[in-house]
């Protein structure tokens, strides 16, 4: 049994500190708890992890507001987002942040330090430590989930999504991709977001005082859970543009839910794929009904990118995009980085709707609507 009390104070014994600021954060915490223990069906190990991983992000609440508190410049940090890279899980989207995000001309957040946003104490300017843990959480992910490799390039060092710094607001698509917990996401879909989308302002604030290099550089983000908050992105940060993949749902999901899958089965030895892939169908073809009304209200602040027409081009997609953004692109980066893409590849992912209780006619029939409008 997992309890809020024992976790805020598990994350004060590991900090020392006891200020958590505005705790407007306990809400969907409870939510989430709840839903983690009646429903989830954690394994014993599953249980110790996630205990161990809610301790941390609570951890990192407290480090912010000390760092607040010693270093008040960095709410000054002027952070500039040109774009959230959303659409679908398995659309390409990955692809295009990687690509953008290897250009001198803008920033993104990176594996290791969603991991471990803040300095621990004594550490360097180099982060070393932090690296070193990274490094070690992406080989334990892993061997855990071995064919996850299969499924998504890990790269402890390279861009990854920003939704992993909303987790510590834990109002995050993360949780009910990890976990089994229906009611926690239902929740999240009728939320409001803005008060995790400003700590998200914040956390990309921290990140940046911390290397002053950065400063200037226009931040390039990605995760699909934007799709659940894109009318609060649009609020939280003028002058973004969201960019969106687009491929066949019929394709997209039973690949996400494969994924899901195989992350799920870190922290649950009763694991239902059918359970899973409906889940997901549900849920993004729902999402995806509310987002057309957003874009039909501001068409202006959205940039539209094919699936078909990533894999064929990417990199002409990638200087399509920056040009849209406004950015100049840098072709010479982009090649690059498509060259180190490719050698990292290895293994098959194979999988079929019907693994996850889904079919083709059904999925088309689901996202009827959304079929309509993709380009």
């Amino acid at each position: 049994m997992i309890t809020v009390d024992d976790l805020l104070a598990s994350a004060r014994d590991k900090t020392g500190l006891r200020d958590f600021g505005d705790e407007w954060f306990t809400e969907p915490l409870s939510v989430l708890v709840r839903a983690l223990n009646e429903e989830a069906r954690l394994s014993e190990a599953g249980l110790v992890l996630t205990r161990r991983r809610l301790t941390a992000l609570l951890a990192d609440r407290l480090r912010l507001r000390r760092l607040h508190r010693d270093h008040p410049e960095v709410r000054d940090e002027e952070v500039t987002v040109a774009a959230e890279i959303c659409g679908l899980p398995r659309t390409g989207s990955t692809l295009l942040h990687r690509l953008l995000a290897a250009s001198r001309h803008v920033t993104s957040t990176l594996s290791w330090e969603t991991s471990y946003p803040l300095p621990f104490p004594g550490e360097g300017p180099d982060a070393a430590e932090r690296k070193q843990r990274a490094r070690d959480r992406a080989a334990l992910f892993l061997r855990m989930s071995p064919e996850f490799g299969d499924i998504h390039t890990i790269e402890w060092d390279g861009p990854e999504e920003d939704v992993i710094l909303l987790d510590r607001t834990f109002t995050s698509m993360s949780f009910d991709s990890f976990y089994r917990v229906p009611t926690y996401g239902t929740w999240l879909r009728g939320a409001d977001q803005a008060p995790a989308y400003r700590e998200l302002r914040e956390w990309l604030q921290a990140l940046q005082w911390q290397n002053p290099a950065r400063r200037g550089l226009p931040w390039v983000l990605k995760s699909p859970h934007h799709l659940t908050a894109a009318r609060t992105v649009l609020d939280t940060f003028p002058g973004c543009r969201i960019v969106m993949t687009h491929r066949s749902p019929a394709a997209a999901v039973p690949s996400y839910a494969s994924m899901v899958t195989s992350m799920t089965g870190q922290y649950s030895d009763r694991v239902d794929p059918v359970e899973i892939g409906r889940y997901w169908s549900d849920r993004f073809a729902t999402t995806l009904r509310a987002f057309t009304e957003i874009r039909r209200e501001r068409p202006d602040r959205f940039v539209d990118v094919r699936f078909a027409d990533m894999v064929a081009a990417p990199v002409a997609q990638a200087e399509q995009v920056t040009a849209e953004l406004g950015l100049p692109a840098d072709r010479e980066a982009f090649t690059a980085y498509l060259a180190r893409n490719r050698e990292q590849r290895h293994g098959r992912h194979t999988y079929t709707p019907e693994d996850f209780g889904l079919t083709e006619a059904g999925l088309a029939r689901d996202f009827a609507c959304y079929e309509e409008v993709a380009p």
